[in-house]
């Protein structure tokens, strides 16, 4: 059980933390006003609560003549998992992908039903943005599913190791891995060998990582060419993961266009995807007419529209759906979406927009070189709320 008082005292404002820190110590208000450069009134204000202590190179100053980390002075524990973890977890899969034998020793293949078991766990921890968790699973998973899937080489079982390679896919593009995560795309597409629902569900993955190593042109052929073998047309009846499919690829496929700044292709993806969307009501599924307004906030302010971006990003997230879409997309879309607040000269709400998606899932925004950069932007762009300063704080994220 968790000490209470441990507790109260995390919660105490920064100037009371601040006060503590310096009697724990033996110092004087004046003593510390000196160490710091400050004026012992300017202290005395700072610990009674009268001026706020919100700058982080301020934050930083005073935390190192108290002898503690910043995110201790700020009251948040560094709960956020070391960069290193990640890493080494990133080059275990990386060892995975790079390894093409069967399994060794004398271990049969997993139960059927475990490893469904398993991938479905993947999925939906990817679906919560718990990034780790899924790094770590993927090197017993891929040598598993793969084993899997040379002994019966049949539908299901390449189904089970497209699965695994999407999902390997997408949370290395997260991370900041695109070349890697391009490996384990086409690895999926080679595994789909041209079955239409395999494929499609390769692209995906693969069109994100194409589109982040700008290769916008190569991004929207891949989800567009994916798309043709569902059979759109409109005398079809769809099932509703086809559907949820198919608009996943054409959204993908329009904030491709919108990087290469092709306005006509964006307004005709998005204008599909919708037509889609409006006869799919499983937003918890990923997809639904709030992802393709999403989209159109994204594409907007890539093709330069800010103020456009952030009418649609506000109108698209007040509503019940947006909150029953996956906490990893909503958390993305939130990082995403401080560019345009950003370009907008407002750097207090894409500060808020980074605030909340901490809330809605931690990993996006402390494991995520995307995160960490739109931060930084923030920080540079002028004084900082106390619980932003606080959050880089905790990641470890100092103004340049």
């Amino acid at each position: 059980m968790s000490d209470p008082r441990q507790h109260n005292r995390r919660e105490l404002p920064i100037g009371r933390r601040v006060a503590q820190l310096r009697v724990r110590r033996g110092m004087s208000q004046q003593v510390f006003a000196d160490r710091i450069g400050r004026s012992k009134s300017w202290v005395d204000k700072v610990e009674r609560g009268v001026r706020t202590l919100d700058r982080l190179p301020m934050i930083e100053t005073v935390a190192a003549a108290l002898g503690v980390a910043p995110a201790v002075l700020v009251g948040r524990q560094a709960q956020r998992t070391p960069a290193t973890d990640a890493t080494a977890a990133v080059e275990r899969v990386r060892a995975s992908l790079a390894s093409y034998g069967l399994p060794t020793g004398a271990d049969g293949p997993a139960p059927v039903a475990d490893l469904d078991d398993r991938i479905g766990y993947a999925c939906t921890a990817y679906r919560h943005a718990h990034h780790l968790q899924v790094l770590r699973m993927l090197p017993d998973l891929l040598t598993a599913t793969r084993h899997a899937n040379q002994r019966t080489d049949d539908a299901t079982a390449s189904l089970r190791l497209v699965r695994v390679y999407r999902v390997a896919a997408q949370v290395l593009v997260k991370l900041g891995e695109p070349h890697l995560a391009w490996l384990a795309a086409d690895r999926a597409m080679t595994t789909a060998a041209g079955d239409p629902r395999r494929t499609a569900l390769a692209a995906v993955p693969l069109a994100q990582a194409l589109r982040t190593l700008g290769r916008g042109r190569l991004a929207m052929a891949a989800a567009t060419t994916a798309v043709r073998p569902l059979d759109l047309a409109p005398q079809r009846v769809l099932a509703p993961d086809d559907i949820a499919l198919a608009g996943t690829l054409l959204t993908e496929a329009a904030l491709a266009a919108a990087t290469c700044g092709d306005v006509a292709a964006v307004d005709d993806l998005t204008e599909r995807a919708a037509r889609l969307a409006a006869a799919h009501h499983h937003d918890e599924d990923g997809f639904g007419p709030v992802v393709v307004d999403l989209a159109r906030a994204l594409t907007a302010a890539r093709l330069g529209d800010n103020y456009q971006a952030v009418v649609l990003h506000q109108r698209a997230t007040g509503g019940d759906a947006w909150q029953r879409l996956p906490a990893e997309h909503r958390a993305a879309h939130l990082i995403d979406v401080t560019r345009a607040y950003l370009d907008l000269g407002d750097h207090h709400a894409a500060g808020r927009a980074l605030l909340a998606a901490d809330q809605i899932a931690p990993a996006e925004v402390r494991l995520r070189p995307a995160a960490h950069t739109a931060l930084t932007a923030v920080l540079r762009a002028g004084p900082t709320p106390a619980d932003v300063t606080r959050l880089a704080a905790t990641i470890g994220l100092t103004r340049p």
